[in-house]
Protein backbone atom coordinates (compact mmCIF):
# COMPACT_ATOMS: atom_id res chain seq x y z
CA UNK A 1 0.00 0.00 0.00
CA UNK A 2 1.31 3.64 -0.90
CA UNK A 3 1.76 6.25 1.66
CA UNK A 4 -1.16 7.64 2.18
CA UNK A 5 -3.74 5.65 1.59
CA UNK A 6 -5.99 4.24 3.44
CA UNK A 7 -8.57 1.70 3.43
CA UNK A 8 -12.00 2.85 3.27
CA UNK A 9 -13.70 -0.07 5.77
CA UNK A 10 -10.99 1.02 8.87
CA UNK A 11 -13.22 2.44 11.22
CA UNK A 12 -12.06 6.33 12.97
CA UNK A 13 -9.89 6.35 15.66
CA UNK A 14 -11.42 7.60 18.63
CA UNK A 15 -8.56 10.64 20.00
CA UNK A 16 -9.21 12.12 23.21
CA UNK A 17 -7.42 15.65 22.97
CA UNK A 18 -7.48 16.56 27.39
CA UNK A 19 -6.70 20.24 27.63
CA UNK A 20 -7.29 23.47 29.78
CA UNK A 21 -6.29 22.42 33.70
CA UNK A 22 -5.53 24.12 36.83
CA UNK A 23 -2.45 25.45 36.38
CA UNK A 24 -1.59 29.13 35.10
CA UNK A 25 -1.06 27.70 31.51
CA UNK A 26 -4.83 26.76 30.97
CA UNK A 27 -5.50 29.64 28.34
CA UNK A 28 -2.04 28.19 26.47
CA UNK A 29 -3.45 24.92 26.64
CA UNK A 30 -6.91 25.78 24.86
CA UNK A 31 -4.71 27.22 21.96
CA UNK A 32 -2.76 24.50 21.53
CA UNK A 33 -5.37 21.80 21.83
CA UNK A 34 -7.55 23.94 18.74
CA UNK A 35 -4.63 23.96 16.97
CA UNK A 36 -4.11 19.82 17.44
CA UNK A 37 -8.14 19.56 16.17
CA UNK A 38 -7.49 21.74 13.41
CA UNK A 39 -4.31 19.38 12.40
CA UNK A 40 -6.68 16.18 12.69
CA UNK A 41 -7.40 14.60 9.56
CA UNK A 42 -11.39 13.99 9.91
CA UNK A 43 -11.75 10.95 7.39
CA UNK A 44 -9.33 9.53 9.73
CA UNK A 45 -10.00 10.85 12.94
CA UNK A 46 -13.17 11.37 15.66
CA UNK A 47 -11.88 13.65 17.92
CA UNK A 48 -13.54 13.69 21.28
CA UNK A 49 -12.92 16.81 23.11
CA UNK A 50 -11.94 16.34 27.02
CA UNK A 51 -11.83 19.98 28.85
CA UNK A 52 -10.82 20.27 32.31
CA UNK A 53 -11.62 23.97 34.03
CA UNK A 54 -9.68 25.56 36.36
CA UNK A 55 -11.75 23.84 39.35
CA UNK A 56 -10.51 20.45 37.71
CA UNK A 57 -13.73 19.67 37.03
CA UNK A 58 -13.96 17.84 33.65
CA UNK A 59 -15.89 17.77 30.71
CA UNK A 60 -16.44 16.48 27.56
CA UNK A 61 -18.33 16.15 23.91
CA UNK A 62 -17.44 14.55 20.66
CA UNK A 63 -16.69 16.81 17.50
CA UNK A 64 -20.06 16.23 16.63
CA UNK A 65 -21.48 18.66 18.78
CA UNK A 66 -19.86 21.23 16.72
CA UNK A 67 -17.56 22.54 19.40
CA UNK A 68 -14.29 24.34 19.71
CA UNK A 69 -12.19 23.90 22.83
CA UNK A 70 -12.76 27.48 24.46
CA UNK A 71 -16.39 26.58 24.45
CA UNK A 72 -16.76 23.44 26.21
CA UNK A 73 -17.03 24.82 30.01
CA UNK A 74 -19.85 26.70 29.29
CA UNK A 75 -22.03 25.14 26.58
CA UNK A 76 -24.87 22.56 27.10
CA UNK A 77 -23.32 20.31 25.03
CA UNK A 78 -20.59 19.01 26.73
CA UNK A 79 -21.13 16.67 29.45
CA UNK A 80 -19.74 17.01 33.08
CA UNK A 81 -17.76 13.54 33.59
CA UNK A 82 -15.80 12.05 36.25
CA UNK A 83 -12.63 10.05 34.93
CA UNK A 84 -12.38 6.11 35.95
CA UNK A 85 -9.72 4.23 35.39
CA UNK A 86 -10.90 1.21 33.58
CA UNK A 87 -9.19 -2.06 31.14
CA UNK A 88 -9.72 2.14 29.34
CA UNK A 89 -10.16 5.57 30.46
CA UNK A 90 -14.05 5.77 30.84
CA UNK A 91 -15.69 9.15 31.06
CA UNK A 92 -18.51 8.64 33.24
CA UNK A 93 -21.65 11.10 33.56
CA UNK A 94 -23.45 11.78 36.51
CA UNK A 95 -25.38 8.25 36.49
CA UNK A 96 -22.60 7.07 36.44
CA UNK A 97 -22.44 5.56 33.53
CA UNK A 98 -20.38 5.91 30.28
CA UNK A 99 -20.70 9.30 28.93
CA UNK A 100 -19.04 8.91 25.46
CA UNK A 101 -19.00 5.50 24.39
CA UNK A 102 -17.35 3.72 22.94
CA UNK A 103 -14.31 5.60 25.21
CA UNK A 104 -11.15 7.39 23.16
CA UNK A 105 -8.59 5.02 21.76
CA UNK A 106 -5.67 6.88 21.90
CA UNK A 107 -5.26 10.31 23.96
CA UNK A 108 -3.97 13.54 23.12
CA UNK A 109 -2.54 15.32 26.89
CA UNK A 110 -2.51 18.89 25.96
CA UNK A 111 -2.55 20.29 29.38
CA UNK A 112 0.51 22.50 30.29
CA UNK A 113 1.82 22.79 33.50
CA UNK A 114 0.89 21.02 36.56
CA UNK A 115 -1.70 17.96 36.28
CA UNK A 116 -0.58 17.74 32.39
CA UNK A 117 3.12 18.06 31.86
CA UNK A 118 4.64 17.06 35.02
CA UNK A 119 3.85 13.27 34.44
CA UNK A 120 0.34 13.38 36.74
CA UNK A 121 -2.01 12.99 33.93
CA UNK A 122 0.52 10.82 31.45
CA UNK A 123 0.70 8.44 35.28
CA UNK A 124 -3.33 8.62 34.64
CA UNK A 125 -3.58 7.23 31.26
CA UNK A 126 -0.75 4.49 32.08
CA UNK A 127 -3.17 2.63 34.67
CA UNK A 128 -5.98 3.47 32.01
CA UNK A 129 -3.87 1.50 29.35
CA UNK A 130 -4.85 3.68 26.55
CA UNK A 131 -2.24 5.05 24.28
CA UNK A 132 -1.16 8.69 24.36
CA UNK A 133 1.02 11.27 22.82
CA UNK A 134 3.73 12.51 23.96
CA UNK A 135 6.92 11.40 26.50
CA UNK A 136 6.23 8.97 29.32
CA UNK A 137 5.95 9.30 33.67
CA UNK A 138 9.52 9.89 34.68
CA UNK A 139 10.63 11.60 31.38
CA UNK A 140 7.42 14.16 31.58
CA UNK A 141 8.26 14.97 35.30
CA UNK A 142 12.01 15.54 34.89
CA UNK A 143 11.44 17.99 32.31
CA UNK A 144 8.78 19.75 34.02
CA UNK A 145 11.28 20.61 36.52
CA UNK A 146 13.67 23.05 35.16
CA UNK A 147 15.95 22.80 37.61
CA UNK A 148 15.83 18.80 38.12
CA UNK A 149 16.41 18.79 34.19
CA UNK A 150 19.92 20.82 34.15
CA UNK A 151 20.96 18.80 37.71
CA UNK A 152 20.27 15.40 35.08
CA UNK A 153 21.93 16.94 32.29
CA UNK A 154 25.08 18.38 34.00
CA UNK A 155 24.93 14.59 35.86
CA UNK A 156 25.38 13.22 32.50
CA UNK A 157 28.03 15.53 31.11
CA UNK A 158 26.42 17.36 28.82
CA UNK A 159 27.04 21.44 28.46
CA UNK A 160 24.88 23.80 29.97
CA UNK A 161 24.58 27.24 30.82
CA UNK A 162 25.38 28.30 34.83
CA UNK A 163 21.74 28.77 36.86
CA UNK A 164 20.64 28.99 40.00
CA UNK A 165 18.16 27.40 41.99
CA UNK A 166 16.48 29.79 44.42
CA UNK A 167 13.86 28.75 47.12
CA UNK A 168 11.01 30.18 48.18
CA UNK A 169 12.11 31.75 51.40
CA UNK A 170 15.15 33.12 49.62
CA UNK A 171 13.17 34.82 46.63
CA UNK A 172 10.94 36.36 48.52
CA UNK A 173 13.66 37.81 50.78
CA UNK A 174 15.84 38.78 48.03
CA UNK A 175 18.65 39.94 50.25
CA UNK A 176 21.46 41.95 48.90
CA UNK A 177 24.14 38.75 49.56
CA UNK A 178 21.66 36.87 47.08
CA UNK A 179 21.46 39.73 44.46
CA UNK A 180 24.98 39.26 44.55
CA UNK A 181 26.00 35.88 44.09
CA UNK A 182 23.54 35.71 41.40
CA UNK A 183 24.62 38.54 39.49
CA UNK A 184 28.63 37.02 39.79
CA UNK A 185 27.71 33.63 38.70
CA UNK A 186 24.80 34.21 36.37
CA UNK A 187 25.29 37.69 35.28
CA UNK A 188 23.00 40.16 33.12
CA UNK A 189 21.39 40.27 31.25
CA UNK A 190 19.44 37.02 33.35
CA UNK A 191 15.89 34.66 32.69
CA UNK A 192 14.18 34.26 36.19
CA UNK A 193 11.60 31.99 36.00
CA UNK A 194 9.73 29.49 38.01
CA UNK A 195 11.12 26.30 38.47
CA UNK A 196 8.04 24.26 38.04
CA UNK A 197 5.39 25.46 35.52
CA UNK A 198 4.33 26.20 32.37
CA UNK A 199 7.30 28.74 30.40
CA UNK A 200 5.81 31.77 29.93
CA UNK A 201 3.72 32.81 33.12
CA UNK A 202 6.00 34.42 35.99
CA UNK A 203 8.66 34.70 33.64
CA UNK A 204 10.86 37.97 33.41
CA UNK A 205 14.18 39.13 31.47
CA UNK A 206 16.02 41.39 33.76
CA UNK A 207 18.97 43.53 32.94
CA UNK A 208 19.66 45.05 36.82
CA UNK A 209 19.54 43.77 40.56
CA UNK A 210 16.69 45.73 41.24
CA UNK A 211 14.71 44.00 38.27
CA UNK A 212 16.03 40.43 39.61
CA UNK A 213 14.60 41.64 43.19
CA UNK A 214 11.13 41.63 42.00
CA UNK A 215 11.32 38.94 39.38
CA UNK A 216 12.11 36.17 41.82
CA UNK A 217 9.73 37.98 44.00
CA UNK A 218 7.35 37.06 41.36
CA UNK A 219 7.95 33.94 40.55
CA UNK A 220 8.08 31.80 43.43
CA UNK A 221 4.20 32.90 43.24
CA UNK A 222 3.89 30.21 41.28
CA UNK A 223 5.93 27.65 41.99
CA UNK A 224 8.25 26.88 45.38
CA UNK A 225 10.90 27.49 43.94
CA UNK A 226 12.97 29.89 41.32
CA UNK A 227 15.03 29.05 38.39
CA UNK A 228 17.83 32.00 36.78
CA UNK A 229 19.97 31.34 33.95
CA UNK A 230 21.38 33.53 31.18
CA UNK A 231 19.53 35.41 28.25
CA UNK A 232 21.35 34.16 25.35
CA UNK A 233 21.25 35.71 22.06
CA UNK A 234 21.03 32.42 20.22
CA UNK A 235 18.91 30.61 17.78
CA UNK A 236 15.69 28.61 19.01
CA UNK A 237 16.05 24.67 16.56
CA UNK A 238 13.26 22.13 17.96
CA UNK A 239 12.89 18.87 16.84
CA UNK A 240 10.22 16.41 17.43
CA UNK A 241 11.10 12.89 17.93
CA UNK A 242 9.11 9.71 17.03
CA UNK A 243 9.31 5.94 18.01
CA UNK A 244 10.11 4.58 21.06
CA UNK A 245 12.93 1.70 20.80
CA UNK A 246 13.47 3.47 17.04
CA UNK A 247 13.16 6.79 16.92
CA UNK A 248 12.81 8.60 14.10
CA UNK A 249 13.39 12.32 14.35
CA UNK A 250 11.40 14.65 12.46
CA UNK A 251 12.94 17.99 10.13
CA UNK A 252 14.51 20.65 12.61
CA UNK A 253 12.15 23.29 13.26
CA UNK A 254 13.02 27.21 13.60
CA UNK A 255 11.70 29.50 15.95
CA UNK A 256 11.82 33.20 14.82
CA UNK A 257 10.10 36.06 16.72
CA UNK A 258 8.68 38.41 15.43
CA UNK A 259 9.38 41.05 18.56
CA UNK A 260 11.25 41.21 21.82
CA UNK A 261 10.70 39.17 24.61
CA UNK A 262 9.58 42.96 26.42
CA UNK A 263 6.83 43.25 23.67
CA UNK A 264 4.95 39.59 24.72
CA UNK A 265 4.76 40.92 28.47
Amino acid sequence: MERGCYPLDVPKLRVGVIFGGCSTEHEVSVVSATTVLGALDPSRYEPILIGVDHNGGWYAATQEAGLAPEGIFESREAVPVVPAVSPRLELLGQDRRPAIDPPPDVVFPIIHGRGGEDGSLQGLLELAGVPYVGAGVTASAVAMDKALTKGVLSHAGLPILPWMDIPRPQALGAADSLLEKVEQKVGFPAFVKPANTGSSVGVHRVEDRSALREALRDAVRYDLRALVEPAVDAREIECSVLGGREPEASVPGEIVPDRSFYDYE
